[in-house]
């Protein structure tokens, strides 16, 4: 953080103590792949068969993405807006959700102030796997599954890029640990 005057009131931008209050790390939105009906689009268009002509690859899964357009264009809206039926006015949408990395916890959320739908504390996990779904590659995405010990206590579905955001849910985890072991210690306030 900064003040006016341009200098910083924390050691580390965008880092506070977990003691202050909960700051944003990083938010990913979900893909298509989240729900079993982009994942059934997905597996189609991962086919290969099909013929190079002028060094442009022409195979059966490019065709059915063109094709499919009009059929996931309404589930991609859909997937983006905050409130039904209108976009400003009516019910929150638990298909609009966001997943969002904080320095306590990690929150499945509907945005714009539509609630949070669930969240698990960054020490109620010591473990992180991809799980990429048939059909989820060609987004590329993959579900990240949360763990402590064997019970899974969070999964995400459909993480773009998911490799990334595991990495740095891991990291920022390793980060709250060490703080929490300091505490224990008597070495941090």
């Amino acid at each position: 953080m900064t003040r006016s005057d341009g200098t910083m009131t924390t050691a580390i931008a965008g880092v506070a103590p977990a003691t202050e209050r909960e700051v944003t790390i990083m938010s990913v939105w979900p893909t298509l792949g989240a729900t079993a009906y982009g994942r059934w689009w997905g597996r189609r268009f991962e086919n290969q068969i099909g013929i190079t002509i002028l060094g442009i690859p022409l195979t059966i899964g490019r065709l059915m993405a063109l094709v499919s357009i009009p059929f996931i264009l309404p589930l991609y809206f859909h997937m983006l807006i905050p409130k039904l039926p209108l976009v400003v006015f009516g019910i929150p949408n638990p298909a609009c959700r966001r997943y969002r990395l904080t320095n306590k916890r990690v929150i499945v959320e509907q945005p714009f102030g539509g609630g949070e739908q669930q969240a698990v504390s960054l020490d109620r996990f010591d473990s992180v796997t991809l799980e990429v779904l048939p059909g989820q590659a060609w987004y590329p995405a993959g579900d990240l599954v949360f763990r402590n010990g064997q019970i899974e206590t969070l999964r995400l579905s459909g993480v773009p890029h998911p490799e990334p955001f595991r990495q740095t849910c891991l990291k920022a985890r390793q980060g709250f640990a060490g703080v929490q072991q300091a505490r224990a210690m008597g070495f941090a306030g």
